[in-house]
């Protein structure tokens, strides 16, 4: 089993916006992956994006210029 580590998770409220979401982040460059929701976390859909904590900026950029509807971010232990 691999350590836990700090963690930004992406929640999303619909499985289109999780997918449209994978595909738009693996183009601009981002290394995280789609994951199953973790259950201290609730979102509309069952899916979430995992990502180091070192692309937050890029990241929060990345979420500005796109619109993927509602998203929760939380920074956790996964």
């Amino acid at each position: 089993m691999r350590p836990k580590q700090q963690r930004i998770v992406l929640a999303f409220s619909s499985t289109a916006a999780a997918l449209e979401f994978e595909s738009k982040a693996e183009t601009a460059g981002f290394t995280g992956r789609l994951f199953p929701v973790p259950s201290s976390i609730t979102a509309g859909c069952g899916l979430a994006w995992q990502e180091s904590t070192e692309h937050s900026d890029a990241l929060r950029l990345f979420l500005q210029e796109h619109d993927f509807g509602e998203v929760k971010w939380v920074e956790m232990l996964v």
